[in-house]
């Protein structure tokens, strides 16, 4: 399994008891979703190593995990940090506008007054926005993320259909005629 074949599930966070025990978060909005997991792969020196989990207690975003062949405070604290993955393919199926960041790269954006304007070229997770990342005229634009903007997500035609704010194309039209006039 390679990293680019897995999304991100969440983080180990510290040890709990002496029986190496761990507090994980997960960085999904249905925790739920994972509570009959049997196994994540767990990011160590840039390698996945498949973890088997003994048993899994879930608390809101965070989840105290038992794992096979971790017996004591000392192998969990060795695990602190690692970042916890599982294969995209075990991602649960989105409908309508919402979507993986993942899924929509190489989508065409078409926004409703201007039309076609260019493909995600990336996605930025940058906490409080997130922000799609196209090119438009040979710059850069960063498109925000949300239920305003982003107005339909059409799969089977890879579109993202977008309202985009106003004025927001021009503000990096104009940051190139700025640098030009100095």
């Amino acid at each position: 399994m390679k990293l680019d074949q897995c999304f991100q599930l969440g983080v180990v966070l510290k040890p709990h008891g002496l029986k190496g025990e761990l507090y994980i978060s997960l960085d999904t909005d249905y925790p739920e979703d994972y509570q009959e997991m049997e196994s994540v792969f767990m990011l160590q020196n840039g390698k996945l190593v498949p973890f088997f989990i003994e048993h899994i207690q879930l608390k809101n975003k965070e989840a105290l995990v038992k794992f096979e062949d971790v017996e004591d405070k000392e192998d969990a604290l060795s695990l602190r940090g690692n970042t916890l993955h599982l294969p995209l393919t075990d991602l649960p199926e989105l409908t309508g506008n919402q979507f993986y960041f993942h899924e929509i790269d190489g989508f065409k954006i078409e926004d409703t007054e201007k039309g076609v304007l260019g493909i995600v070229k990336e996605v930025f997770e940058a906490g409080h926005q997130d922000l799609i990342g196209m090119e438009y005229q040979g710059k850069e634009v960063l498109i925000p993320i949300n239920d305003e903007v982003i107005l339909d997500v059409d799969r089977n035609n890879k579109l993202l259909r977008v309202s985009l704010p106003e004025g927001l194309l021009e503000l990096y039209l104009e940051e190139d005629e700025k640098e030009d006039e100095d």
